[in-house]
């Protein structure tokens, strides 16, 4: 007959083990660094979908690390979050502490922050930081790896012992089941608890030292981490950079890249960034940048065109270095004094009606000879088309339409039309891309363009266009052609501008042209800066 013990021997017993009942059911660890919400929830998981890149990396790195999936995400989210906000370490999955330290370190990389403001909001922007970080991120997982087995190894003794815990728990209620009505245990149900105490006390105490290897191992990693979380830092925020200045560069609103999908995105970015249009995008982003400057710097009200600078009193003229008297105390008696005898310094304009009202017309001469490049790598096509595509973003400004003409020999012209200037990025860059390689041939394009002139003119009364003639060449035109383009003009009234790029303008340009500007070095941005004044 089994031997029965008291039920104050079992109270005994789970008094003894009641350290251990807490653990029985502990709140689950993290697994994720990064605290989210649903939304974020959502955001990743749309942008997992969509970036197979992203699936690759995660796959590449997990003969390293079998938790890249949660890393990826944590960087990731990290890069998205206005304000990120991590779970404190000791919240975390013993597993997932190497994730954590790695958050941790790019949060204190300064570049991090700076890559912040490109990525922050923008699903695709912190999809591409984490795949910029690519190679770090190998490194430092290859780097790490003892700290993460030693990571791996506390979680798995604290599963053990929250195992063990539950065991001295399934002891208890076994014991307490088989105690007799007068309260008395078995003695071998009493002995199954005190060996699951047992069991319990060394699987706690294996943890513990588990736990203390794991926290020694990170620490002595942490050197590395932050070194290699700084490397990783610097390379997806000059990538970022790069991308940002490069869309800007070609006009791509920040709305527009919103309204893309990842894949759209991610080939408009390739496109922009490889083959031809690679060469002169930042020519098109300095040309862009200037004619945003020589517009905000136009005479409001001036009636003409700005020939000098000269003495009067008109306020709405004034020379930038008048204004800034007005700003010191000590220059303002002396202003007001030169003002009441109209000696200020202001611009003098002559001869010419303000803006037109018409289409905007840029005429790209894309004969062959348009392909020779300077000492920089500056080839004559990319400066006419940086030109070009300036006056698209004044034609956009002013909200007047915008017309691109290719043009190289008397059949090869191509119009590509911007209503109000209002530009697809697609149409943009086919516009950009297009070249024909053929002679030169003045006559077609500007028929061409007349002929829009002529169309808004028709359907709108609308006249004083403005067209830019932009080439490298010379071309004869016919007496009988010129005499019907002079009547023309007279016509719609519209102005011809000429640029011809590193040669001399020919007569026929100069007969052509109301003015005519002369580009001998592609670097110069102010050859044609005047130009932006008057159109």
């Amino acid at each position: 007959m089994i031997k029965r013990k008291p039920l104050t021997a079992l109270k005994d017993l789970a008094t003894k083990a009641g350290r251990w009942l807490g653990l029985t059911a502990p709140p689950a660890p993290h697994i994720n660094t990064v605290k989210n919400d649903r939304f974020d929830e959502l955001a990743w998981r749309d942008t997992w979908d969509q970036a197979p890149a992203l699936r690759e990396l995660a796959y590449d790195l997990a003969d390293v690390h079998d938790y890249t999936d949660d890393l990826l995400r944590d960087v990731w989210t990290t890069a998205y979050k206005a304000v990120p906000e991590l779970h404190p370490r000791h919240e975390m999955d013993r597993s997932r502490l190497l994730n954590h330290q790695v958050v941790e370190a790019l949060l204190n990389a300064a570049d991090f922050t700076a890559l912040r403001d490109h990525t922050v909001g923008d699903p695709y922007a912190a999809a591409m930081a984490v795949l910029a970080q690519r190679a770090a991120l190998r490194s430092m997982l290859d780097q790490t790896r003892d700290a993460q087995q030693a990571a791996q190894a506390a979680a798995d003794a604290q599963q053990e012992a929250e195992h063990a815990a539950r065991a001295v728990q399934a002891a208890l209620e076994a014991a307490e089941q088989a105690a007799g009505e007068d309260g008395q245990v078995p003695e071998d149900a009493e002995a199954q608890v005190a060996d699951a105490i047992a069991a319990a006390e060394a699987a706690e105490q294996a943890a513990q030292q588990a736990d203390q290897a794991a926290r020694s191992a990170l620490t002595d990693a942490a050197p590395r981490i932050h070194a290699a979380a700084r490397a990783a830092a610097a390379e997806a925020e000059q990538q970022a950079r790069e991308e940002a200045e490069l869309m800007a560069g070609w006009g791509v609103q920040p709305g527009d890249l919103q309204r893309m999908s990842f894949e759209e995105r991610q080939q408009l970015a390739q496109r922009l960034a490889g083959g031809r249009l690679a060469k002169f995008a930042s020519l098109i982003g300095r040309l862009r940048a200037m004619a945003k400057g020589e517009r905000a710097r136009r005479v409001r009200g001036a009636p003409g065109e700005l020939i000098g600078v000269t003495m009067g009193d008109d306020l709405s003229r004034l020379v930038p270095s008048e204004l800034v008297a007005l700003a010191v105390p000590a220059l303002r008696a002396d202003f007001a004094a030169r003002l009441a005898e109209g000696r200020l310094m202001t611009y003098e304009t002559h001869g010419e009606d303000s803006a037109g009202a018409g289409a905007i017309i840029a005429c790209v001469d894309c004969s062959s000879s348009m392909t020779q490049a300077d000492g920089n790598g500056i080839t004559r096509e990319a400066w006419a088309k940086a030109l070009a595509l300036a006056l698209l973003d004044q034609a956009r400004a002013s909200r007047r339409t915008f017309i691109g003409i290719l043009f190289s020999s008397e059949t090869q012209v191509r119009v590509f039309r911007f209503p109000q200037g209002r530009a697809d990025i697609g149409q943009v860059l086919e516009f950009a891309e297009h070249f024909f390689a053929g002679g030169t041939n003045f006559q077609a394009p500007l028929d061409a363009a007349a002929d829009v002139l002529q169309e808004q003119y028709d359907s709108a009364g609308v006249r004083h266009g403005d067209i830019v003639m932009i080439t490298d060449g010379e071309c004869r035109v016919t007496g009988e052609w010129m005499g019907e383009w002079r009547k023309r003009k007279a016509i719609l009234d519209h102005r011809v501008f000429g640029v011809t790029v590193t040669s001399s303008p020919g007569p026929a340009l100069e007969e052509l042209c109301d003015s005519v500007r002369t580009v001998t070095d592609l670097t110069d941005l102010d050859a044609s800066a005047d130009m932006f004044r008057l159109i």
